[in-house]
């Protein structure tokens, strides 16, 4: 068994398949309308889909907002510098929420970013 996707709704998909692609640098791997369901399905990642786990992406026509829950907790993606990763996303219009530094009660070097609709992504530094 693997993991295949994680799944967030999202108010706007073209704003959400700006951020995953150009900010974080993902690639668009698929994306499919569903005119009967209405809803759209969009999946996102860094690799294709047979190679490792991606995002989905879904948006229900009409909805704009959701609310975000408190059971909700991030998604992570390593990276070999945390602060140049943060400088990079911020140079594209991605909006940093903690800076990179090591983790309380640690000494992983990570930092967070936050998506367009206030999911939150964390930025883990692994070197080499």
């Amino acid at each position: 068994m693997r993991i295949l996707h994680t799944m967030l709704r999202v108010g706007d998909l073209e704003r959400s398949l700006a951020f995953y692609t150009e900010v974080l640098g993902m690639r668009l791997l698929r994306r499919q309308d569903y005119p009967d369901g209405k809803f759209t399905l969009a999946f996102v990642g860094y690799q294709d889909e047979a190679h490792g786990a991606v995002l989905e992406l879904t948006h229900n026509w009409g909805v704009d907002k959701y609310e975000l829950g408190t059971a909700y907790g991030h998604i992570a993606l390593e990276v070999a510098d945390a602060k140049k990763a943060c400088d990079d996303i911020r140079a594209r219009g991605g909006k940093v929420v903690r800076e990179a530094g090591p983790m309380k009660h640690g000494i992983t070097v990570i930092a967070f970013v936050e998506d367009p609709d206030g999911y939150k992504v964390e930025l883990i530094e692994r070197k080499g």
